[in-house]
């Protein structure tokens, strides 16, 4: 008798730990026993979380009146909010395969209780159905990422061989030193093995189809270390350049927009419907694109080597439609 009163309430641990709600009436009535024995390893568990706070996540067994059952609550459960907000932005991002997001999805999953899982998979199941990823040279992409997070980490040389923007196969070796993620693709940033002038190159990972690890290891003086923070704040496109002072008006209907994409950038005059917006970026082929792309709205006025870029880019565009 004492045993099978210890392996139902083992089997009620389960659940509640799976997730369940649980309903005294439906388990006494499954088990065969009055709803004061299931009350009472209902107790026994509630007693256990309490005593062992830290090592269940500081969770707590709650009842539902509107339910008339009792659930897990626990901080180190991801809600089914912050778990759609995640999947969104995996989603948006389409950066890894279809497979590599259902199965992400699938293990997050398993953070939420059983309720907002029948909620999330509602949410989220066009758009997965949907899904569609960027284009990837790499046989997987998650498996390059982790690989070149253990060099950088270790500090070893490696020889990439890698696709070029215009498809060209070329061979690197390199120092890699960071690895961000801009706008659909992972980069990862490095030094060729024998600059002695230490200029960042980027490469992205998509892109990186072989790896050779070399048992040399190198060396940074603090001074090229890499800074992610800064890179971030000047550089939004991932493309090399110097750092450089910029000025441009700027006379579409969002200059939020604008200062939400360019993190360094701050109106300086404002003269009606036109701001003049000032920003520190690294001065590559990213900024003037993206400038371009808000066409008439923006002017840009300084340095003079950039309005000469934004020049010739729009003379070539005008001699393409025949303008």
């Amino acid at each position: 008798m004492e045993s099978e009163k210890n392996s139902r309430m083992l089997e009620l641990f389960f659940r509640v730990l799976r997730g369940e709600t649980v309903s005294v009436k439906a388990v006494a009535e499954e088990y065969g026993v009055s709803t004061k024995s299931v009350g009472r390893d209902i107790a026994k568990i509630q007693e256990f979380l309490t005593d062992h706070r830290d090592l269940m996540q500081q969770a707590e067994l709650i009842y539902s009146y509107k339910d008339k059952a009792y659930h897990l609550s626990c901080d180190e459960f991801l809600k089914n909010k912050e778990l759609f907000a995640l999947v969104k932005v995996m989603l948006g991002s389409r950066c890894f395969s279809k497979e590599d997001v259902l199965r992400m999805i699938a293990k997050l999953k398993r953070f939420t209780t059983i309720q907002d899982r029948e909620k999330f998979e509602k949410l989220v199941r066009k758009e997965v159905y949907h899904y569609h990823e960027v284009k990837s040279d790499c046989n997987a992409l998650i498996d390059n990422l982790w690989d070149l997070i253990q060099m950088i980490d270790e500090k070893r040389l490696v020889t990439i061989t890698y696709y070029k923007m215009n498809r060209e196969n070329i061979k690197r070796k390199i120092k890699p030193v960071s690895l961000m993620f801009s706008e659909y693709y992972f980069y990862l940033i490095a030094y060729e093995a024998d600059d002695e002038k230490y200029l960042p190159k980027f490469f992205r990972v998509d892109r990186i189809v072989a790896m050779t690890e070399h048992r040399e290891r190198f060396t940074l003086e603090r001074k090229y270390d890499f800074d992610e923070g800064d890179l971030r704040e000047k550089n939004q496109f991932l493309f090399p350049g110097k750092t450089e002072k910029i000025r441009f008006s700027f006379s579409g209907l969002s200059v939020q927009a604008i200062l939400d994409r360019l993190p360094t950038a701050k109106v300086v005059e404002q003269n009606g419907n036109t701001s003049m917006i000032e920003a520190e970026v690294n001065h590559g082929r990213g900024i003037v694109m993206y400038l371009l792309s808000q066409g008439a709205w923006v002017k840009v006025l300084s340095p003079q080597s950039l309005v000469e870029e934004m020049q010739e880019e729009l003379r070539q565009m005008c001699s393409a439609y025949d303008i």
